[in-house]
């Protein structure tokens, strides 16, 4: 959860925004999606495939500006985003996809380096890695410029439920060190709930905030029947907004 008394770093205010399809027609793609967070806060946004959050993160990050309504940010800031897939450069190692994201040699990119299980790799290049150790080095990317925003869309999709776990329990030890202000998409309520201090909840298409949960029991302190407890509202407000 942000400090008390921590300023905010994001304001979301997205009226409305559209995608026009191959037939011509405009499809609405969100409407009225608004939430801020604060210094330090971790926060999943939780929903459906195809309800927008992909498109809501590129709108954070600035990657499109096609939308109406706001989206505010510190004018100095440094954004940090790990894709769906890791999208390394192929011809260049680990350690030079590192530094090329801005991040000089120190003892913070060391300690994420070693956080990741990466000390082993920084000579080897991305063909050579498997699709866990790609993640880990798109996740440290995004951390080793030492971001006020992290942004991540999905990033353990289609690995295996070990893996993904033991990856979830790399990226809390990161942010919980780091005090990474982090937003993060998924559509999996228990890793929304293992990972965020709050999660907003969209609708299916067209996305719409349908609820904002903050969990107050720290995440390390979170026992299972709390847990189970927060799953079935969950599961509840979502099949509400199915009409069911």
């Amino acid at each position: 959860m942000s400090p008390a008394g921590g300023r905010t770093l994001l304001e979301v205010a997205v009226a409305l925004k559209t995608r026009r399809a191959v037939s011509g027609e405009s499809r609405v793609v969100l409407r009225d999606v608004g939430f801020s967070l604060g210094e330090g806060e971790v926060c999943a946004l939780l929903g459906p495939s195809g309800c927008g959050k992909t498109t809501l993160l590129r709108l954070i990050a600035g990657l499109d500006k096609e939308f109406e309504g706001a989206v505010t940010l510190p004018a100095r800031r440094r954004i940090g985003m790990v894709f769906q897939e890791p999208r390394l450069l192929p011809w260049r190692s680990v350690a030079e996809n590192l530094r090329i994201a801005g991040a000089p040699p120190g003892k913070d990119l060391d300690a994420i380096v070693a956080t990741l299980g990466l000390a082993g790799h920084l000579d080897h290049f991305p063909g050579e890695l498997s699709l866990g150790l790609a993640r880990r080095v798109a996740i440290a990317r995004a951390f080793a410029i030492a971001p006020d925003l992290l942004i991540l869309d999905e990033p353990f999709a289609s690995l295996d439920a070990i893996l993904a776990r033991r990856l979830r329990t790399e990226l809390t030890s990161l942010v919980e060190r780091l005090r990474s202000t982090t937003l993060i998409v998924t559509h999996d309520v228990d890793e929304a709930i293992s990972l965020a201090d709050r999660i907003v909840v969209l609708s299916p298409a067209p996305g719409r905030v349908i609820a904002d949960r903050r969990i107050e029991t720290p995440r390390l302190a979170l026992t299972p029947e709390a847990a189970a407890d927060i799953r079935a509202e969950l599961a509840a407000m979502m099949a509400a907004a199915h009409g069911g």
